[in-house]
């Protein structure tokens, strides 16, 4: 019996995977790790004779695409599929697979973690008292916001954002949102309102956003968004790093046209801690863990091996990011 081969173009080998190494130790399946694939070039190198492949954040190319003839599927841990061209996946023939409910809950506390850390200047406030003492952290009190009867603005209203409004629903804030593509019945039953991006930018006390990444909203934030958010607002990002224009967002920053920022997500990572933003205390920065849960991730684990366990035995997975290859899928 010739063995179907399963790749991660991820992880370093030695790395150990053993959830993803439990699933896939079966007869039919031989499981290789091809090391962190951070180029295109070296992606295909790892998956020119692969039957699936395991991914995070590696560059899946056209090119990729068509020089792997036997490629059947590209597992994607977690949601985003902006680093794969699902256009050239879909003209080949291959499955791409993410899981649109993962992390759900996680982000959406993140975000609300963040956002009362802002208001409430916790990590601010940390920092002085530990540094230059107690009346020294009292005195960056004012301005400071109640939270409830605050606003918050949403920009992107999918699922993760959707939870975050019911989170602050909660704690009695005006919630306001943009997405264009969202029907107003969605916007009705959640009792958020739906107004232009501009309006998220000029009404909100806290704007969190969450965004996916594609062509379209690359740089989507920028300077003329944060010129319109009130002095007293914070911007909070756990999406993508790359909707933002960064050099815009710092300097809204030192123009103090915003009162501060919690970013979980950066246009380039890892940041340097030379980084214009590490030097801001007004900015809580964290290195990408919003999705983060122990739970979560060993489940996430075996969700991964199973997809590319089942594409490889002939099935389809739970979830394609591009349905209109099924189809003409490779078998």
């Amino acid at each position: 019996m010739e063995k179907k081969i399963i790749v991660h173009t991820g992880a370093k080998p030695g790395t150990e995977l053993p959830i993803e190494s439990q699933v896939l130790n079966v007869p039919d399946v031989e499981f290789i790790l091809r090391g962190r694939c951070d180029t295109p070039a070296k992606v295909l190198e790892a998956v020119r004779d692969a039957d699936a492949a395991l991914c995070g954040s590696e560059p899946y190319t056209r090119e990729v695409f068509a020089n792997a003839p036997k490629l059947k599927v590209v597992v994607r841990y977690g949601i985003g599929v902006d680093t794969i061209d699902l256009e050239a996946a879909t003209e080949y023939g291959v499955m791409v697979a993410n899981f649109p409910d993962f992390c759900i809950e996680e982000v959406a506390n993140h975000a609300l973690v963040l956002m009362l850390a802002c208001a409430k200047k916790v990590v601010q406030l940390d920092r002085t008292l530990r540094e230059k003492g107690w009346q020294a952290a009292r005195a960056l009190l004012s301005p400071m916001g109640t939270v409830h009867d605050q606003t918050l603005g949403l920009i992107a209203f999918g699922n993760i954002a959707r939870a975050f409004a019911k989170r602050a629903k909660l704690l009695r804030m005006q919630v306001i949102a943009y997405d264009p593509y969202v029907d107003p019945a969605v916007f009705a039953e959640a009792g958020v309102e739906s107004v232009g991006l501009m309006e998220v930018a000029e009404r909100s006390d806290y704007v969190s956003c969450h965004l996916p990444l594609t062509p379209q909203t690359r740089g989507m934030i920028d300077a003329a968004f944060f010129s319109r958010m009130k002095p007293t607002a914070y911007f909070i990002n756990t999406s993508r790093g790359a909707v933002v224009k960064e050099a815009d967002l710092i300097a809204a920053l030192e123009k103090k046209q915003i009162a501060g920022a919690a970013l979980d997500v950066f246009e380039k990572e890892p940041i340097e801690t030379t980084h214009p933003l590490c030097a801001m205390p007004n900015v809580i920065l964290l290195p990408h863990t919003a999705s983060y849960a122990d739970a979560t991730f060993q489940s996430l684990y075996y969700r991964v091996a199973n997809a590319a366990l089942t594409v490889v035995r002939g099935g389809v997975p739970e979830f394609v990011a591009n349905p209109e290859v099924l189809p003409h899928r490779r078998k």
